[in-house]
């Protein structure tokens, strides 16, 4: 775990440095409350993992003794920023008061200052991918997907299991599709390696969805640090209300989704390194995961 443990204080280091250098100190104070109270890390550590399995190499004490370095954490630091403030956006929408463990934002601050917060996430993190086109444009159609599957869980509940796997990919899978995709541009891969590592991620964001649904159905809310039973409660479209599927047949269905985002990874042109294992290791997690 020592490898990971090291990857994950590269991001919080630039983490931490990024939101203590915004401005006023009230914004900080509620960015630092969204951003370090906690969370797995797992869209910028896939960004890691797939910018070492695609050649790169973190160089220097602090992984920033290197302009791929540099990038690969920036990228890091800034999908998970963005996903932060999809976050403070769905517990306003859910009227959720608790995140991670603490109060949500709007309950924290109120619902103006939480929708500033969200926006004062999403501009420190194109900040960060503004020096590479491509990184902006990975990001900026993640955004479209993901904006497409709030709109759509608000307004058209789906009646199907495809219907909620097409939600799924775009409400979760886009943003672990662009982390991984993100990763490989920092190691400069060619396009068929990024679309690769794009769709392994995508997988593992649908199955990282699947399984969440089942928790909220299933879990303890101690034990998972948020509200549970909130989908059936707000109607929300979860694979359990919507489909005929028991809690085991669920999570079969994310071992299936697992199993293609491993088929996936073996295409990509990785190369012999830790993080290919960790990678995987990350697709049979996300199923049998209890937060």
């Amino acid at each position: 775990m020592e490898y990971l443990e090291r990857r994950r204080a590269l991001v919080e280091s630039r983490l931490e440095a990024v939101l203590d250098a915004t401005e006023p100190d009230a914004m900080t104070d509620r960015l630092e409350h969204v951003s370090l109270s906690g969370g797995k890390r797992v869209r910028p550590m896939v960004a890691l993992l797939a910018f070492e399995a695609a050649g790169g190499e973190l160089v220097g004490e602090d992984g920033r003794g290197s302009e791929p370095s540099r990038n690969a954490i920036d990228f890091a630091v800034g999908i998970e920023l963005v996903h932060n403030a999809s976050l403070v956006v769905d517990d306003i929408i859910d009227e959720s008061e608790l995140r991670r463990g603490v109060d949500s934002a709007w309950a924290a601050f109120g619902y103006g200052p939480a929708i500033t917060t969200s926006d004062g996430l999403l501009g420190e993190a194109f900040s960060l991918f503004s020096a590479d086109p491509r990184a902006m444009r990975t990001v900026a159609e993640a955004m479209v997907e993901l904006g497409e599957g709030e709109a759509t869980e608000l307004v058209e509940r789906p009646d199907s299991e495809a219907a909620y796997m097409e939600l799924a990919r775009r409400k979760t899978g886009a943003l672990f599709r662009a982390a991984a995709e993100l990763g490989a541009i920092a190691a400069d891969a060619d396009t068929y390696a990024v679309d690769a590592f794009g769709q392994y991620a995508e997988r593992v964001g649908i199955a990282f969805q699947i399984r969440d649904d089942v928790l909220d159905a299933t879990a303890d809310a101690d034990d998972l640090g948020k509200p549970t039973g909130q989908d059936a409660e707000m109607e929300r479209p979860s694979v359990v209300q919507i489909t005929d599927m028991s809690p085991d047949e669920a999570n079969e269905r994310a071992r299936t989704e697992s199993d293609a985002a491993l088929s996936s990874l073996s295409a990509a042109d990785t190369v012999d390194s830790e993080a290919v294992g960790y990678l995987e290791d990350l697709a049979e997690f996300v199923v049998v995961r209890e937060r």
